[in-house]
């Protein structure tokens, strides 16, 4: 069995992200830290254009507490406009290419950004129409041929800035390391989505606790998250700056593709969620893939099926899981490499170090140095999300084991009531996934005349499964008022673009099929 790698030279807290780059890029100027197909960026490239982009924002004009969006894939670019942004004291917002015109308008219409950099084609889609309808924020093009009326090339932006660097120190020095410099919007599962405003320290001591946590050397990773999403930017980039390594970015996610991206590079992290893992294990040409690399398998995001574990831990035998929300800048709770399969198939681990955590009637709270200030331009909200002590409600239910670690029970908000009695879909999906035919389970809820509300469960799996056999699997296992009152089988349940199930789509049509 391997062991864990000796811990890296690790820098100290530092009180801005950019800073972080340029540690490295003092230290070990040529290590590699981002890549996307041919293009490759050593540290002291990497802090060369965060430095240009941060002066071109000056020379536009952009003040501290300004906030910048970015339209982009995982990408290099976004890197740089993201540290640029938060190394002058503007905060920088994300914005998925997946987004429609509506849910564009919503984040900028909330955020209301100063300056908007933006691809103008991504894939087959031309965001021409979009942009046009944003046209009231100044708008810089990442393509320098672009040609969008009223828009700026990259190439323009940045040399118009070039008389502007001498002002960076004096721009910088003002700063704190609490001082905010990201919004990232939650999901929206319970009406418009909120922003959750986040500060350089809470994510750069996040990122230096997570490499104590989660040590590998070197340090290889690749992210094709969406860079709206906590995902890519806490749980996967930030670390690997710190730590000095190397992110491999893709900007269209294909399963084989993400295997042979990390054969190719020596991928030393597998980190991903769990639907992700499934898909790409279940590759008929998965055991030609050489991973041999990789010294940590990370899943975050839900609860890693039971029958994908012993596989996992056969590649490699240092697995991890985490629990987090973004309003907690990420982790609550975290488990330690480990090839403990009970454990890790039981619980989320204990406290993150630095995280306190009590349980109020079931609903886990947090305070933790890495949560957000509050959601943007959203007081109401803010004040409804937090205890009067500083204690984040986090909508969750859990227990605590004997051993310190925590167990996930469901969402409150996801709680229903069948017959007058409470039920928590995370325990009904347990119990499906245990199925041994069963891949995915999702559990939501329904109106219904007689009970008020029952459960609809989507499931997937194996061309063998039917209905009778979930239905007698889960009544020699649930109690009548958990049962579900229909099974729906699928090929595949939808996915947010993170990866997660898209539970709101199946509630809605849930509701769609009761009230038809």
């Amino acid at each position: 069995m391997r062991t864990d790698p000796a811990p890296g030279a690790l820098p100290p807290s530092l009180p801005r992200l950019d800073l972080y780059v340029a540690w490295h890029a003092e230290r070990t100027p040529s290590a590699p830290a981002l890549s996307c197909g041919d293009l490759r960026w050593d540290y002291a490239e990497l802090h060369r254009r965060v430095d240009a982009c941060a002066a071109a924002m000056i020379a536009a004009g952009i003040a501290g507490g300004d906030r910048v969006a970015t339209l982009q894939t995982p990408h290099p670019d976004f890197v740089v406009a993201f540290l640029a942004t938060v190394s002058i004291g503007a905060i920088w917002v994300g914005l998925n290419p997946r987004y429609k015109i509506d849910e564009i308008r919503h984040v900028v219409d909330d955020a209301a950004p100063t300056l908007l950099l933006a691809r103008a084609r991504i894939g087959t889609r031309d965001f021409a129409p979009e942009l046009r309808a944003l046209a009231d924020i100044p708008t810089v093009l990442f393509e320098d041929d672009a040609d969008i009326a009223g828009t700026r090339s990259m190439a323009d932006f940045l040399a118009a800035g070039a008389h502007a660097a001498p002002q960076l120190a004096e721009r910088r020095a003002g700063l704190s390391a609490e001082d905010p410099c990201l919004i990232v919007y939650t999901s929206g599962s319970t009406g418009k989505p909120k922003g959750a405003l986040l500060h350089h320290r809470g994510i750069g001591d996040f990122a230096l606790a997570q490499n104590r946590l989660w040590p590998v050397s070197p340090y290889v990773a690749v992210n094709y998250f969406p860079i709206n999403h906590i995902g890519c930017v806490i749980d996967c980039l930030m670390p690997a700056i710190v730590a000095g390594g190397a992110t491999c970015f893709m900007e269209s996610f294909d399963p084989g593709e993400c295997l042979a991206l990390m054969e190719r590079e020596g991928a030393t992290i597998w980190a991903s969620v769990p639907s992700v893992f499934a898909m790409q294990l279940a590759l008929p040409d998965f055991a030609r893939h050489d991973l041999s690399a990789v010294q940590l398998v990370i899943w975050e995001g839900a609860a890693m099926p039971a029958d994908l574990l012993a596989p996992l831990a056969a590649i490699c035998p240092r697995l991890a899981t985490n629990y987090g929300m973004t309003e907690t800048g990420s982790a609550i709770t975290a488990i330690a490499p480990t090839d403990d399969i009970a454990l890790l198939a039981e619980s989320v681990g204990p406290a993150f170090p630095g995280v306190e955590i009590r349980l109020e009637e079931g609903e886990i709270l947090v305070r933790s140095p890495f949560g957000m200030i509050g959601y943007w331009n959203n007081p109401d909200a803010t004040a409804a999300a937090f205890a009067a002590d500083g204690f984040f409600r986090t909508g969750d239910l859990g227990e605590r084991r004997d051993d310190g670690s925590y167990r996930l029970i469901g969402r409150l908000k996801e709680m229903y009531k069948s017959g007058g009695y409470n039920v928590f879909p995370r325990e009904v999906e347990s119990v499906i996934e245990a199925h041994p035919a069963v891949t995915e389970a999702a559990v939501v809820a329904a109106p219904d005349p007689i009970w008020q509300e029952v459960g609809i469960a989507f499931v997937s799996g194996a061309p063998d499964l039917t209905v009778a056999s979930l239905e007698s699997w889960c009544r020699d296992r649930l109690a009548n008022y958990k049962l579900p009152k229909r099974f729906i089988l699928r090929e595949q349940l939808p996915l947010l673009p993170i990866g997660k199930i898209d539970k709101p789509a199946l509630a809605a049509e849930a509701r769609t099929m009761a009230e038809g």
